[in-house]
């Protein structure tokens, strides 16, 4: 995970694929590394990478998404700048993708400009929301993802959880279903997403690398999320 330049970050509604976006991120701004994180979320109105556009250049981020007017658009805005960065060479670039395979049609219309030697094209997996609960869903959930991008999966995150709600059991049974899903596919679980504050009670219990989260995002209605500016991002398990 991480080792392409160019990261294409896809997942069903409320996978928390966003929130993986957001911390990667952070982590390749603290190594120094130049960043480029591309919002091509034009599906849901809430948790989008953009919204955190503020704190992300602090970093040093740079957030691509539309800007202005435009800003909340739900259409699927191709900015110029997305074509530029992925000719660039050097920077390393995240893209979240919208939901399902409505927001993989948006890759798939760059798959032509796509640095296939330089791409790693990831599926987040939370097998504790609607229509992704089992592997059979979640194999059928990616084939249309693939399709609808134009590129192959070449790697599956595993990031069951409840929020607040998520135990060290959830964290453990998603990990399992994804990789059946792993296994149906073809292709391999590269990382377990797990929130901080699990962290301590899974870490050794998994044969994965383990990617711990901050939550940089709520709902409109919740308090402003604080940025984490230092500590480590993935951890040896």
């Amino acid at each position: 995970m991480l080792a392409s330049r160019v990261t294409i970050i896809v997942g069903h509604f409320g996978s928390g694929k966003t929130e993986i976006a957001l911390n990667l991120a952070v982590d390749l701004a603290h190594r120094g590394a130049r960043v480029a994180l591309v919002d091509l979320d034009v599906v849901k109105p809430y948790f989008r990478s953009r919204s955190a556009r503020a704190f992300m250049a602090e970093l040093g981020v740079r957030v691509v998404a539309p800007q202005g007017e435009n800003i909340h658009a739900d259409l699927p805005i191709i900015v110029p700048e997305i074509r530029t960065l992925l000719r660039d060479g050097q920077a390393r670039v995240l893209m979240d993708v919208g939901g399902d395979d409505t927001g993989a049609r948006v890759v798939g219309s760059l798959a032509d400009m796509m640095p296939l030697a330089e791409t790693e094209h990831l599926l987040v997996l939370n097998f504790r929301r609607p229509f992704t609960d089992t592997v059979e869903a979640a194999v059928v959930m990616a084939r249309e993802i693939e399709a609808a991008a134009r590129l192959p999966l070449t790697g599956l995150v595993s990031n069951t959880h409840l929020m607040e709600e998520t135990t060290p059991a959830i964290v453990l049974e998603g990990y399992r279903l994804a990789q059946g899903v792993g296994w149906a596919l073809g292709v391999p679980v590269v990382a377990v997403a797990v929130d901080e504050g699990v962290h301590p009670q899974v870490q050794g219990q998994l044969d994965c690398p383990l990617v711990v989260l901050k939550r940089y995002l709520a709902p409109p209605f919740a308090a402003q999320p604080r940025l984490r500016r230092t500590g480590p991002l993935f951890v040896l398990n």
